[in-house]
């Protein structure tokens, strides 16, 4: 077993480790990062697939995600713009793909008139929410403890409306069902993107990708630590005392520190043993914290063949079993690649599927939007996050009813000397990379304050 001493152990590579890392670094600190992959990048993953390069993990850089940009350009990395151009396609409870342009599908105007009126409502409610504070709000206990399904059903009889109101906070982005989660929680959602119409808005969030993959991020964050990263160390203890610092032990290293930073996701937590235990208030929060699950599709072809076609890739249905997809062709290659999603109770039932399957299953619904040639890629992967044994889900943890305006303001508190960092309890930015380098500046700078007073 190898000892080391350092001013600060930070546990987790992905973006808000390794960024915290590098800041303390910068400041004249030394540290050790302990991942136990055997990787670095968390959920941000770049790997290449029979031939075929594709995102597993995180891969969209949207107009409002500063930090994530500022990194970027930082790092010399580029990016492109996701392929857009042409009809989108939705398909309604009839069945039938319907092709549009603009940002409003085709529905019935009456239909139309209700998913406007709701969203200049969530839109008001959203702008009224710090995402770093949402249970500040006066009315946070109230809106945490309904639904969002059961708020959305209050504003309308509309089913076809209720849908599409619901997923983009629901199948989309906390991948769990609208009836575990609260308004609360969806309102911070919105909130985290700058408003609901933001969220709702493709051509807002997945705005734009970096060429070579987004885990270009970490992988170059990582290379400045040189030796100070250490992979296929899991964190195993975590002895601390206020005053006296960290002991952080790992399967082929131990790290002796001043501070420790948790840079990993809050359901993950529970893999280290504390000592002394962390306070009642941790244990209780973390029982009311979980991800969500969905299924990334990737579905590579000779030539994306949805454009002669006239198509833009987007498509998107709340009655589908591939809820939403997109044109994911890499940065100047001549084959084509679709993404797409299938989430919460959707994604468990395919698990009990054989692979073939669900294979089918799912390229018959990509067919619904693009046509049969969506049926025969050459390649074809599901990214399943569920299954990864340092994620555990997708895209990031979140409060089940009543638990963030219960607990939400006590993610972030040091317990100690350490301190805590990830996308997951990130407020603009939040389930994002963005989010996540954000809330490891603010560890970062968190220990630099206490080293100086």
């Amino acid at each position: 077993m190898t000892e080391i001493t350092r001013d600060v152990v930070v546990i987790g590579a992905g973006a808000a480790g390794l960024t915290a890392a590098n800041q303390l670094k910068k400041a004249g600190l030394s540290v050790a990062v302990l991942e136990a992959r055997d990787r670095v990048g968390g959920r941000l993953w770049t790997d290449t697939i029979e031939g075929a390069m594709l995102e597993i993990g995180g891969q969209w850089v949207s107009p409002d995600q500063d930090a994530l940009k500022e990194t970027i350009a930082e790092l010399g990395l580029e990016t492109f713009d996701r392929y857009r151009d042409g009809d989108s396609v939705y398909i309604g409870p009839d069945g039938i793909a319907h092709r549009y342009t603009g940002e409003m599908f085709p529905v019935s105007a009456e239909t139309e008139k209700t998913i406007a009126e709701v969203t200049a409502r969530l839109d008001a409610m959203v702008a009224e929410i710090d995402p770093d504070r949402p249970w500040a709000h006066p009315q946070a206990a109230q809106w945490d403890t309904v639904s969002w399904d059961a708020w959305l059903r209050e504003q309308t009889d509309d089913d076809e409306a209720i849908r599409n109101l619901a997923f983009p906070t629901g199948s989309a982005m906390l991948t769990k069902p609208t009836h575990s989660f609260s308004l609360l929680q969806s309102l911070l959602m919105a909130a985290s993107a700058g408003s609901y119409t933001n969220l709702v808005d493709a051509d807002f969030i997945l705005d734009k990708r970096v060429v070579g993959g987004l885990q270009q991020v970490p992988l170059l964050l990582a290379e400045r630590l040189g030796d100070d990263v250490f992979l296929g160390q899991p964190v195993r203890t975590l002895e601390y005392s206020e005053g006296e610092g960290v002991v952080a032990v790992a399967d082929g290293v131990t790290v002796r520190a001043r501070h420790a930073i948790l840079a990993l996701a809050p359901v993950l937590y529970n893999r280290i043993s504390f000592v002394p235990p962390l306070p009642r208030l941790q244990h209780q929060m973390h029982q009311h914290i979980s991800m969500g699950f969905v299924i990334k599709v990737h579905a590579v072809y000779e030539t994306p063949f949805w454009r002669e076609k006239g198509l833009s890739g987007t498509a998107f249905s709340p009655y589908e079993l591939s809820h939403e997809a997109y044109d994911n062709t890499n940065h100047g290659d001549e084959r084509g690649t679709l993404v797409g999603f299938v989430s919460d109770r959707t994604a468990d039932d395919l698990f009990r599927l054989s692979a073939e399957e669900r294979k089918e299953r799912i390229l018959e619904s990509l067919s619904h939007y693009y046509g049969p040639e969506a049926k025969d890629p050459v390649v074809y992967y599901e990214s399943d996050w569920g299954s990864e044994e340092w994620t555990r889900g997708a895209y990031a943890a979140s409060f089940d009813l009543g638990g963030l305006h219960r607990y939400g303001a006590d993610l972030r508190t040091p317990v100690g000397p350490i301190h805590f960092a990830c996308s997951d309890m990130a407020g603009a930015g939040y389930q994002h990379v963005d989010g996540a380098i954000r809330m490891g500046r603010l560890a970062a700078q968190q220990i630099l304050d206490e080293v100086h007073t």
